[in-house]
């Protein structure tokens, strides 16, 4: 027969197997993309797609995690804006405790519509979490940009596609990158940005300008392991 301290041993375990447990998770969604000057001006219209990233830090300042998404091929003209909540898929994924997330994303202008929607294609495959190989980001000797942040990630997963190889530099309309941590978060629980990012250049003799916005969200989520 149990002892009565035996049956509070396993009434603890019981409670402490039950316990909420709180996991960081890190969103990002594209919100919308306005044409506001085109790079193509004989035609009157750009043919773009868009590539973003999330990438996970831990606390040792190491990137553990990389999910990839994209958007496009896509015709849009001056003044044009597109909904993109509805059509560019959300990426998610966990945090390590006091660790960061970077939130990446590429305009592209496409020249050859057929190749860049087999790489999108391709992207949309691996639309899962996948571990950064011990090294592969101290292998970049400059600043990580958004675009190398998008490369590493899709290097990472294994598709076995150099994005950079896809296009000419002139193809490039712009890029942008958040980072959020886990001190940023409101009251402990969630914080949020929206970020606006203006892309503009010159290509020859044409000048381009966009607006783009997309949401970065970092959030505890509590999650309850039941007992077995």
């Amino acid at each position: 027969m149990p002892t009565k301290f035996a049956v509070f041993v396993v009434l603890l375990l019981g409670q402490v197997a039950c316990a909420p447990k709180t996991v960081l998770t890190a969103e990002m969604q594209p919100r919308t993309i306005k044409a506001l000057n085109l790079e193509e001006t004989l035609s009157q219209r750009d043919e773009v797609m868009l590539a973003y990233a999330l990438t996970a830090y831990d606390a040792n300042n190491r990137a553990v995690s990389v999910v990839n998404g994209g958007w496009g091929v896509s015709s849009v003209r001056k003044n044009e804006e597109i909904a993109l909540a509805q059509k560019a898929q959300p990426l998610q994924l966990n945090v390590p405790k006091n660790g960061r997330v970077v939130a990446s994303v590429v305009l592209i202008e496409v020249d050859d519509a057929g190749q860049a929607q087999t790489m999108l294609n391709q992207i949309r495959q691996i639309h899962n979490v996948v571990s950064v190989p011990a090294g592969l980001l101290l292998t970049a000797t400059e600043v990580l940009t958004p675009l190398k942040y998008i490369t590493i990630g899709l290097t990472a997963a294994g598709l076995g596609v150099k994005l950079v190889d896809q296009f000419n530099d002139d193809d490039l309309l712009g890029q942008s990158s958040a980072e959020l941590n886990e001190k940023d978060l409101v009251s402990g629980t969630t914080t949020s940005r929206t970020i606006s990012a203006n892309l503009t250049g010159t290509n020859l003799r044409d000048t381009y300008a966009y607006q783009l916005q997309y949401d970065v969200r970092l959030k505890r989520v509590k999650m309850t392991v039941a007992r077995r």
